[in-house]
């Protein structure tokens, strides 16, 4: 059916309640906006949904939500699943409560216990409850770190992680082949709950995470030595990081924690920030103010769901907040690691540490130093969280540390998705360490620049909202795959990866050979200096991502190179 036809299908339907059918009317004359809405449904990809809120079939709603659930559950009980259950968490966005409540009650229509969390959790505790509680899926309800408007929801499989192939093709066709949306079951939650099916998840699964998070630290003499010494100005934006993050903290024993007071409550309207991401410098704003009137060391910040973490640090050289990507906070967090765990005598043979094509390759020269494993996956934290798992199925690797350049890590494998409350824990310990030897984070980080060579990165985005943007994105990745250019930036590439046809093309010798990774619609440039860069669409957003990264021999290079590198790798967006 044409946009037009589905849009008059919903305002005749009784199946949609009054309210939808209300919204629906205002935009009765918006011909473009009734496309826009009902031209295709919220396509639930390799992770979940993901989409604007609002009324229809390309919309996040209620009946979206339990379309998504009704899905899940039918492979669940095709796999025999549904005596271990789904547990279930939600972050602080708009409606993000009631789509949980639907996707429970849609389970427990269809004879699958859910366990719910109470109030808002971070998207790691969801990682960590299903595999405590023994379930064979999870749900988080957010749109990460996305704008106000959005919402989303994201699926895990039993080992805690999201799932991957071939279990996220599975049910991505189990979801799609419901093409009538009175084909979705569910019960009111009196029902479920007298059915034994709705189960509250208590108070006993958050001492359990606090408990294991605090059997990853390494020098707690250390911290209890320094814990005072350090001011730590940390804001959640508005998220479910405020209690977890100030929780672990505390009983750490770091006391002089100042918490920002305008963002320390859940608000799905994010009033304080245009755009609740922890990259974002202007999300920090209110934080450094903080942070100047109290002195303090460090600046932290966590998305809604409190899986990714920024982060400042007091320059002692200048006196200024100096900002960290990702990919510094990253390594600052993995050379801590590797070198405590080496003085301890706790580096085992077999160590791997973990991160995606996309990250920063300071991390080639520090696993090397340490003589551990590096292991590269396709871009997504779920291809990380998926390697825990073929470790210990296969005896291979004994993890320890992941992370990739959106501001993710995992130090541990209590969860399988990046932890900002354990990263958080674990960058104050490092700030402890350093403080011991007279040194800030940011005197560290020049350290590692000096040691292993100035890595530089940068990612720009191209947004193509619409389904006239998503056909240009797709012209502009095919553009770029058969146009493979010879040098960007005069720089000759030396090798080129198309993962969407598992080729790895040397361009000097024409020799071919398999990316060693799934398929994926991802292009990558190796380049004869050292540099490199990739473009891929986003899987969540109407955008298409230019990755790129750079060694110089001196802080002042690296910057040129990045510059040069960047305009270049511009053009092959035009």
């Amino acid at each position: 059916m044409e946009a037009r036809e589905i849009y008059e299908l919903w305002l005749k339907d009784s199946y949609f309640d009054a309210k939808t059918k209300e919204e629906l009317q205002s935009i009765a004359e918006d011909a473009e906006e009734i496309e826009e809405r009902f031209y295709r449904d919220l396509e639930f990809g390799t992770g979940g949904l993901r989409g604007i809120i609002g009324a229809g079939t390309n919309r996040m709603n209620i009946y979206t939500v339990r379309k998504a659930t009704q899905g899940l559950a039918n492979y669940i009980r095709k796999n025999q699943g549904q005596e271990k259950g789904v547990a279930i968490a939600f972050d602080s966005r708009n409606l993000s409560p009631e789509f949980a409540e639907e996707a429970a009650l849609c389970l427990a229509a269809n004879g699958i216990r859910a366990n719910i969390f109470p109030s808002l959790r971070p998207t790691p505790m969801l990682s960590f409850a299903l595999r405590e509680l023994g379930c064979i899926g999870g749900i988080v309800i957010t749109a990460s770190h996305n704008p106000s408007e959005y919402n989303g929801y994201k699926v895990y499989w039993e080992d805690g992680a999201q799932i991957t192939f071939p279990k996220d093709v599975e049910i991505i066709s189990e979801v799609n082949a419901i093409t009538d949306y009175t084909q979705v079951k569910t019960i009111t939650r009196r029902e479920a709950e007298a059915s034994g099916l709705y189960r509250v998840i208590g108070p006993e699964i958050d001492d359990a995470y606090m408990e294991r998070l605090k059997k990853l630290v390494l020098r707690p003499e250390i911290i209890k030595e320094e814990a005072n010494n350090l001011k730590i100005v940390y804001t959640p934006l508005h998220g479910s990081g405020n209690l977890p993050v100030r929780r672990i903290l505390s009983e750490l024993g770091f006391e002089k924690v100042y918490t920002v007071k305008e963002q320390e409550l859940p608000d799905g309207g994010f009033p304080t920030v245009a755009y609740p991401n922890p990259e974002d410098k202007h999300a920090f704003a209110l934080a450094l103010e903080l942070a100047k009137e109290v002195d303090a060391d460090l600046v932290l910040a966590t998305d809604p769901d409190a899986d990714r973490l920024g982060v400042y640090a007091k320059d002692s050289v200048t006196g200024e907040y100096v900002g960290f990507t990702g990919n510094m906070s990253g390594m600052l967090i993995l050379e801590y690691l590797l070198s405590q765990r080496k003085a301890l005598g706790r580096l085992p043979e077999n160590g791997a540490v973990v991160t995606t094509i996309v990250s920063g390759k300071m991390s080639r020269d520090i696993t090397e130093e340490y003589q551990v494993k590096l292991i590269e996956t396709l871009t997504g934290f779920k291809y990380i969280g998926e390697q825990i798992k073929l470790f210990e199925q296969n005896n291979s690797y004994e993890y320890l540390f992941g992370y990739e350049e959106s501001y993710g890590c995992l130090p541990g494998t209590h969860a399988r998705d990046k932890d900002a409350v354990a990263a958080v824990m674990a960058l104050c310990e490092a700030a402890a360490w350093y403080r011991h030897q007279g040194l800030t984070l940011c005197d560290q980080m020049r350290k590692l620049y000096q040691k292993y060579g100035y890595y530089r990165e940068d990612l720009f985005t191209v947004t193509l909202k619409g389904q006239e943007g998503l056909h240009k994105i797709h012209e502009m990745m095919e553009r770029i795959r058969k146009e493979i250019p010879e040098n960007i930036g005069g720089v000759p590439v030396a090798e080129f990866r198309d993962y969407e046809k598992d080729v790895c093309l040397n361009c000097a010798t024409k020799e071919r050979r398999p990316t060693g990774l799934p398929r994926s619609n991802v292009l990558y440039f190796e380049l004869e200096n050292g540099a490199w860069c990739c473009v891929r669409p986003s899987g969540t957003e109407p955008k298409i991502k230019f990755y790129l990264g750079v060694k110089g021999e001196s802080e002042e290079q690296s910057g040129l190179l990045l510059r040069d590198m960047a305009d270049a790798v511009k053009k092959l967006a035009e």
